[in-house]
């Protein structure tokens, strides 16, 4: 064990999903990137390899398992030098489904967890609009009861596992007040609900991305997730594990970069010998390593502080937006380290550079994370 936080268990997670990632992924995922996502039956095996419910009650499969061991899986899985793979899995474990698993009925969860968990269904949620990103309270998406349902009206933008979901849940304003908005599950295929477009992006090739579009579209008023009005706190309250789970990939990006370069620079020579001979180049990386290290400590000290019961609002804004900009300068310092190699596409350090860009966006800029800490001093 090299933390005080981990145990053998933790450890052996650790290797089943490296296992996973070496059988299942990096052999195959030059392809989902052309393709523009990662194949259902890919994840319906992680499903059945039971990593789709760590946190998950025990009863629809769940492991019950805390914090500490679900960033574990997070870590492991970031590990993979695709992270339109990673960002497709992470968005179904921490980011979607969680919505189901805090606020959902006893109905609800009988009726789509199971198969959540078992990977038959993917989630997406759809918060994020074309004027509303960090702004959680900007949105304009509407639902208004008519009746036994609820009609839906609105877009959605940059919306990850947008186009293959099968199961989204949905952030809509149902009153007059900022913040006076819900939750709302909606099934793929329910009439007047269509992705609106396929995004390209820059990065996370092999992460389906897309504009959702809500044209009175109608669910049962059962399909309400969670208290009417009460939307926009579960969206906080799951932002910390959204968060923990980012910096997760950046801290993941990191080790992998670093690990290339080392591996890179001891048998590329210039000059007459080796590039770890250039004392810039060896102080550069051990300064780079000692970040990472010291991120991922804190980071683990976040996910610890979860299972307590603390109130981590501040020290997640303050991991999100420490990681957010240290991949980037960690990344593209490797990358400089590779020389011309290191701009080719289908090299590994090229794909984390560019997909690494994003974790300083996503998920709460930087700059909003700070004012987040600051706010709260």
């Amino acid at each position: 064990m090299d933390s005080i936080y981990l145990t053998h268990d933790h450890e052996l997670l650790r290797e089943q999903v490296a296992k996973f990632i070496a059988r299942e992924v990096e052999p195959h995922a030059d392809a989902w990137e052309e393709q523009g996502h990662v194949p259902r039956e890919v994840l319906k095996r992680m499903g059945e390899a039971g990593l789709f419910g760590l946190m998950y009650e025990s009863q629809y499969g769940g492991a019950e398992a805390d914090a500490l061991t679900n960033l574990v899986f997070a870590e492991a899985l970031s590990q993979s030098t695709y992270a339109g793979f990673i960002i497709t899995v992470l968005v179904h474990t921490d980011m979607a489904s969680p919505h189901l698993h805090h606020a959902g009925s006893a109905a609800q969860k009988e009726k789509y967890l199971k198969r959540v968990i078992a990977g038959e269904l993917v989630t997406a949620v759809a918060i994020t609009e074309p004027g509303a990103g960090s702004d959680v309270s900007g949105i304009r998406t509407t639902a208004k009861r008519d009746g036994n349902e609820w009609v839906l009206n609105g877009t959605k933008m940059f919306i990850t596992n947008g186009v293959h979901a099968n199961l989204y849940f949905v952030a809509a304003k149902t009153g007059a007040g900022k913040r006076e908005m819900s939750m709302f599950i909606v099934e793929k295929g329910t009439p007047g609900f269509t992705v609106g477009r396929a995004l390209k992006k820059t990065g996370w090739l092999s992460s389906d991305t897309a504009e959702l579009v809500f044209d009175n579209v109608r669910i049962p008023a059962d399909n309400l997730l969670g208290e009417e009005g009460k939307g926009f706190y579960s969206v906080m309250k799951n932002f910390q594990t959204e968060r923990i789970a980012l910096a997760a990939m950046a801290v993941g990006h990191c080790q992998r970069a670093l690990q290339l370069t080392l591996d890179y620079v001891r048998q590329r020579t210039a000059f007459g010998g080796p590039l770890w001979d250039q004392q810039t180049i060896r102080q550069r990386i051990s300064m780079l390593d000692a970040k990472t290290r010291a991120a991922r400590q804190f980071m683990y000290h976040c996910a610890w502080r979860v299972t307590q019961g603390h109130d981590i609002v501040q020290d997640v804004s303050m991991l999100k937006a420490l990681t957010g900009e240290l991949v980037n300068e960690v990344v593209q310092a490797c990358q400089q380290f590779h020389g011309g190699m290191g701009y080719i596409r289908e090299t590994a350090i090229e794909r984390l550079w560019r997909d690494a860009r994003v974790l300083a966006i996503g998920g709460g800029a930087t700059e909003v994370m700070l004012e987040e800490v600051a706010k709260r001093y």
